[in-house]
């Protein structure tokens, strides 16, 4: 089990609090909150085996927010002394004070219980920044250089991303929490070129985003050496394959690809600030609204969908969120039938969902943010005896095998949406037959989800996701995981995309 960085813990963070909450207190807030972060960031980029570069970020500082005459207030700076600490208040409760009179609905934050002093930290063997960089490099350059001697590649990007996340929280209430997580991201991107006609293709690995540390491209939780030896001849058949015939069709899901269409036909959709119209102008709002509640025909019967911050690896998962609140897992979607929403606590006490507590979607990418709701790990539950996805590919006599995510379009009601992928495969009589390009599938929210007549077995599950999820003005990004099985969808439409830019 990883320690707790100890150039973290050395600041000064229990005396930072106790002075800002004190000096909170006597201003008479109804509610007052300290954080104190350090988020620490590396890229690592090569092209062609050769270094492209190398980039390190530190984020550190302190902030402070308060709800004072039911109104929010929020200050944040850099220095990390009890002085400054009381500054933040002091300016936290004047912008509260100058912005009381304009604000027309009070905030009321959802009762939470004191959870007193804790510390987590996140499931993980090695600390990416601990080892050398050289040991990085190196091990791009040689899996780049592998693909690189195949006959079929003509380029290929790396890169790895790491972060790791230290967060010191406390609050008038009396919950004092220390967190420490990592997560890590790496793919290698080859491209094919047709000297004969200049016509290119890629194909990027599918690895996930992973809550993991280093072991990870050591080969925990991945097999990177078996992805490397597959994808020269992979992507080679797709240069060469055939342009798809539009149409309708069977299509089975990979969860290298569906966990992209779940993030934004569901987990954006069931954020409930954004069903309410609180957030609308970074990414819309939600077809989903809040009268829809327990009502809602999401999708068919075999559909159930979890909101989650506690699943190990998870990208979004720590042990409390930004306001002190132990962090859950529920449902979102129940048999196809949407029966929750994520909730922060201001969320969560406006409307009483959740009996009234929030599920600790609270967070803030950096000590200069203030929270906002954000999305946890949102997942398609694997049906536990289900089908492995051969066994799903022969129950379709004529469709789609998809892979891997690429570009995708969704309405600002997260409705209507379009999404394409890394490849695809032909299903005839219920085997693979060939891959096909320019492919791209399109659909409603309900009328995507209306067509999955049958998940995965567990085995087939994985969990996939984003660094860079974007929300709010100014805008933050979130790390998030969506975990799915391989899914069977009928009479999905088809577009060739090539037809579709009219070329």
């Amino acid at each position: 089990m990883p320690s707790l960085d100890p150039t973290f813990a050395a600041l000064p963070l229990r005396e930072l609090a106790q002075a800002a909450l004190d000096r909170a207190r006597e201003l008479g807030v109804d509610h007052a909150d300290l954080r104190s972060e350090r988020i620490r960031q590396q890229s690592i980029r090569l092209r062609d085996a050769e270094l492209d570069g190398v980039n390190e970020t530190v984020d550190s500082g302190l902030a402070v927010r308060v709800v004072h005459r039911g109104t929010w207030g929020f200050a944040a700076g850099t220095v990390q002394t009890p002085e400054a600490a009381v500054r933040l208040v002091e300016q936290a409760v004047r912008v509260a004070e100058v912005s009381a009179p304009v604000n027309q609905e009070p905030v009321i934050l959802a009762p939470e219980p004191s959870h007193g002093e804790r510390t987590w930290i996140s499931s993980y063997e090695l600390d990416p920044f601990e080892v050398p960089d050289t040991e990085k490099i190196g091990l791009l350059t040689d899996w780049s250089r592998r693909l690189l001697a195949a006959d079929a590649v003509a380029h290929v990007d790396a890169f790895v991303y790491a972060v790791k996340e230290n967060k010191f929280y406390a609050d008038t209430h009396g919950t004092v929490t220390t967190q420490q997580r990592v997560r890590l991201h790496a793919a290698l991107e080859a491209v094919a070129v047709d000297e004969s006609t200049g016509a290119f293709e890629t194909m990027r690995t599918l690895a996930p985003p992973v809550g993991r540390g280093w072991e990870f491209m050591r080969g925990v939780g991945w097999d990177w050496d078996a992805e490397l030896a597959a994808l020269p001849a992979l992507l080679a058949e797709k240069l060469a394959a055939p342009s798809i015939e539009a149409g309708v069709y069977d299509v089975v899901v990979d969860p290298s690809n569906l966990w992209l269409t779940i993030h934004e036909s569901i987990g954006h959709a069931t954020e409930l600030d954004r069903a309410l119209g609180y957030e609308a102008a970074y990414a819309g709002t939600s077809f989903a609204t809040l009268d829809k509640l327990d009502t809602l025909k999401y999708g068919s019967p075999v559909m159930r969908v979890t909101g989650d911050r506690t699943v190990e690896h998870g990208l979004s998962t720590v042990g409390f969120d930004d306001e002190g609140v132990e962090t859950q897992q529920w449902d979102l979607i129940t048999g196809g039938i949407l029966t929750g929403y994520q909730l922060d606590r201001r969320i969560a006490q406006l409307k009483g969902l959740n009996e009234g507590r929030s599920n600790g979607c609270a967070f803030a990418d950096s000590p200069g943010h203030a929270p906002i709701q954000r999305m946890a790990n949102v997942s398609l539950q694997p049906a536990a005896d289900g089908p492995s996805t051969a066994e799903l590919i022969a129950q379709v006599k004529d469709g789609l095998y998809i892979l891997g995510d690429k570009s995708w379009s969704i309405d600002m009601q997260r409705y209507n949406f379009q999404f394409t992928g890394q490849r695809a495969f032909r299903i005839k009589d219920g085997k693979l037959a060939g891959q096909v390009k320019d492919f791209a599938y399109q659909a409603t929210t309900t009328d995507f989800w209306g067509s999955m007549e049958a998940v995965g077995g567990p085995e087939t599950y994985v969990l996939g996701g984003a660094f860079n999820c974007g929300k709010g003005q100014p805008g933050q990004v979130a790390p998030v995981s969506h975990g799915c099985p391989s899914a069977l969808f009928r009479g999905v439409r088809i577009l060739n995309t090539v037809q579709e830019a009219g070329k």
